[in-house]
């Protein structure tokens, strides 16, 4: 796979990202073919691999750790989050310097590793001040924890003042940005993508199939396929849901294009996303094996502009089918009260 640099750090990166939230309880529970499957990504080219404190409840970072642990931790940029809440503790989440400094320790005996190289978090937090969480991710960058960080689904105007933030007070600054990007949610190319062009930020998106819409099972005609996934978020694939059944509708067309232009649906995806100047490299979240090697031609398609002209005209650009796919809404939208005098 032909490299690329991620954002301003100088780190070569490939342009696929071996995403591991599938393996575990959230999707493969077998670690030992979670591992096989982590290791052909790397002898593909793959060299990062991306992964949480909350996926499967931490398991997701044991399995990646068991699969680097044989000597092939020293050629992967290897990035997990934190945010998420890990407990019934109210302070065992978020963004604040106790949580961070605390979880990074966890994620670092999780992953058998001394440093990560990437360190993301995972949501904006209301409640917390972004200047006191790049300063503890400062400080951890500076004790040898962790050697860059990043921001994850962040909006547009966050992505900025974390940046001036950063600027003012001298300290470390978010070097990535983790957002939401595919065919069918494409409202990041409006801000977030140009504000990380700008701001020379690198970006993992994440989710280019989607969520599964776009790897070719969801068609017109066929029953609903099952997941994994579609079981924790049932209002997403519900197909009583007008809102689902344009997504459906925009589906199959880019189905039909892609059979029309000789590739193969996921192809045409991840492909998709690639092209994009403001992306550095698209994360595919493999369960199996047939996952994975379906998903990896990708790194090799490049779109001809009419492929891309036509996927313009089934989905505009900038914009979202469903809303609630960017990942992250505002407390100004989640919070009725906060509209109301």
């Amino acid at each position: 796979m032909e490299m690329r640099t991620l954002g301003r750090t100088g780190v070569k990166v490939s342009p696929l990202c071996l995403g591991a939230m599938m393996f575990g309880a959230w999707g493969n529970t077998d670690h030992d073919e979670s591992v096989r499957i982590i290791h052909a990504a790397l002898d593909a080219g793959i060299n990062v691999i991306d992964t949480a404190d909350v996926y499967s409840a931490g398991e997701s970072e044991e399995i990646v750790g068991k699969a680097l642990a044989g000597g092939r931790r020293g050629d992967v940029v290897l990035a997990t989050k934190a945010h998420a809440s890990m407990g019934d503790d109210p302070n065992h989440q978020g963004n604040s310097r106790r949580w961070l400094v605390q979880e990074v320790e966890h994620s670092l005996r999780q992953l058998q590793t001394d440093h990560i190289d990437l360190y993301q978090i995972h949501r904006p937090a209301a409640d917390t001040d972004v200047e006191e969480t790049l300063d503890a991710l400062t400080d951890l960058q500076r004790a040898g924890k962790i050697r860059y960080f990043g921001s994850s689904t962040f909006p547009p105007s966050q992505i900025v003042q974390a940046q001036w933030a950063a600027e003012k007070r001298h300290s470390g600054r978010f070097v990535t940005e983790q957002p939401p990007y595919s065919m069918l949610v494409r409202a990041i190319e409006a801000e977030v993508l140009p504000v990380c062009q700008q701001y020379g930020i690198g970006t993992l998106i994440w989710s280019p199939l989607a969520g599964g819409w776009l790897s070719g099972t969801w068609r017109k005609g066929r029953d609903a396929p099952g997941s994994a996934r579609a079981n924790r978020i049932p209002g997403r694939y519900d197909l009583s849901d007008p809102v689902n059944q344009r997504k459906l509708d925009a589906t199959e067309a880019l189905a039909q294009l892609a059979e029309q232009s000789g590739l193969s649906l996921i192809e045409m995806a991840i492909a998709f996303t690639l092209r994009h100047p403001g992306v550095t490299s698209a994360i595919v979240g493999p369960r199996t094996m047939d996952q994975l090697t379906s998903q990896l031609p990708a790194a090799d398609v490049v779109l001809p502009d009419e492929v891309l002209d036509a996927i313009d005209a089934i989905v505009p650009p900038g914009t979202n089918v469903r809303a609630d796919d960017a990942g992250y809404q505002p407390p100004s939208i989640t919070d009725a009260s906060l509209r109301r005098r």
